[in-house]
């Protein structure tokens, strides 16, 4: 039986920045597993009209593999897509990147202290398993009574269906999150006339930016001082961003008043600026960036419906208000599962699944180890996402504690690392107690970041950056079990 140290799962932004930290650590015996037929994650799947990042390019990129060739303050999905197709060929990851190989079933044999994955294909083991699957994966698609009636295109828009055309539809779109805000504009441009079903309004910003003329992007790469001092400007501003993000009395109130001016500056019906205007703190759900939404909106392209899409027959979508529309295509921007973790069912530890301990909600130590589950890492996991930085420099951070990690696993004689559930209560004490005055929990609205089953936060990471590389940076082994003394096969005795 080949065994091999370590299998990746996942070949997004996560999973490449954990290859590379492998290999740059002078690990190369290891797998990075991806189900798809290409690399990229969220920027492979999402392909709606618009869709980009709402992170600055230069930020928003691997610290290993800085790019001075982005196009835009703000890259179209597509150009993230082709970074990360250049990011593992840099890698030269070769065989050791597995398209087209899901992951199935894990399972944790203790006899052996090894990972058994069932792939469809061939089953591989390997000594530590990495998770770095994301959390904007599965679709969430809303129970809405008559939905499976909807007699046209239908699709969410992470599945754009791009053999619909468009022009001259009538066009609904449910939901005003993240996708919507970039979907909407694009739509307007093309549709008869778009629909817009909002349950909740959002917090927005302006967004600003544009093109990078070439011959900044030319001097950039002639000048990689510069282009790391850009990088570093970003990442203060966005580590600024906390504050206002998560309940600083006075950054909120600046953020809330730029926001109001930016929606009074680009809507002028006070009614429709009353739809739009949340209700709720600054920060309880995720903050917007753009600057062709609201006039979209405000354009006889659009008809805001400011309340949930309620039921569907045929052609005929009716509000939770009553008002009834007709519509030729319906898309769903109605986001993901991020709380319920798609490959929680597949993975089996000591003494069950990693969905049934994460039954009331995902927990860990480091956001990255979970009690039970030996040998076992998880990015982009629990309280691992951010709300005011780019979420790359998590996995960056999370990369780099498993390579410690690893160098601690090999120096135990059974080569296993356990997770004392102690250490993993009492972090999980940590997030809450730094997050229960936080708008994310007492901003008065529902967000994708709290988990509905505990009402515990935990998709975000309730601080800065800088507080969490201090926090991986300053563990020393102790929060693993002592190493025990192998006997014969998998018994062990004593510890050491």
């Amino acid at each position: 039986m080949r065994v091999v140290d370590v299998a990746i799962v996942g070949a997004g932004f996560a999973g490449l920045a954990m290859a590379g930290a492998l290999r740059r650590a002078g690990r190369d015996d290891f797998v990075v597993l991806e189900r798809a037929d290409d690399v990229g994650g969220t920027w492979r799947d999402n392909t709606y009209p618009g869709v980009a990042c709402d992170v600055p390019a230069h930020l928003y990129s691997l610290a290993a593999h800085p790019n001075a060739g982005w196009t835009r303050t703000f890259a179209p999905g597509g150009e993230i897509q082709a970074y990360l197709r250049d990011v593992a060929d840099r890698e030269d990851l070769g065989d050791r990147l597995r398209l087209r190989t899901p992951l199935l079933g894990a399972e944790w044999d203790a006899a052996d202290a090894v990972w058994h994955l069932d792939t469809g294909h061939e089953t591989l083991t390997a000594r530590s398993l990495v998770l770095a699957c994301g959390r904007l994966t599965e679709p969430h698609v809303p129970a809405i009574d008559g939905l499976e009636s909807f007699d046209g295109p239908l699709f969410h828009s992470a599945r754009w269906d791009h053999d619909t055309d468009l022009a001259g539809m009538r066009i609904a779109v449910v939901g005003t999150g993240a996708s919507a805000v970039q979907l909407v504009p694009e739509l307007a441009r093309r549709a008869a006339h778009v629909t817009l079903f909002q349950r909740t309004p959002a917090w927005i910003v302006p967004r600003g930016g544009g093109d990078i003329a070439p011959a900044e992007r030319a001097h950039l790469a002639a000048h990689p001082g510069d282009l790391a001092r850009l990088r570093a400007e970003l990442y203060a501003e966005g580590e600024a961003r906390f504050a206002s993000r998560s309940g600083d009395a006075v950054a909120s109130a600046d953020a809330r008043a730029h926001a109001l001016a930016h929606l009074h500056a680009q809507v002028a019906d006070p009614a429709l600026r009353a739809a739009l205007t949340p209700d709720y703190s600054f920060g309880c759900k995720r903050v917007l960036l753009s600057d062709a939404f609201y006039p979209a909106v405000a354009s006889e392209a659009v008809s805001l419906e400011p309340t949930a899409l309620a039921a569907v027959d045929g052609s005929t979508l009716t509000a939770q208000s009553g008002a009834t529309y007709e519509a030729d295509v319906l898309v769903l921007a109605t986001g993901f599962t991020a709380a319920e973790q798609p490959y929680a069912n597949l993975v089996h530890g000591e003494d069950g699944t990693l969905a049934a301990h994460w039954a009331e909600g995902m927990t860990s130590f480091g956001s990255t180890v979970v009690a039970g589950f030996p040998n076992l890492f998880v990015l982009n996991g629990p309280n691992a996402s951010l709300g005011h930085n780019s979420s790359v420099l998590m996995a960056e951070e999370q990369s780099a504690y498993v390579v410690r990690a690893l160098a601690e696993r090999d120096r135990r004689p059974e080569r296993v690392l356990r997770v004392r559930p102690e250490v993993e209560a009492a972090y999980t004490d940590e997030i809450a107690a730094a997050a229960a005055s936080t708008p994310w929990l007492t901003g008065g609205c529902r967000n994708w970041y709290v988990d509905d089953r505990s009402g515990r936060l935990t998709l975000l990471w309730p601080g800065t950056v800088q507080a969490f590389h201090e926090r991986l940076a300053g563990t020393d082994g102790s929060e693993f079990e002592p190493a025990r003394t192998p006997v014969r096969g998998g018994d062990v005795e004593g510890e050491k």
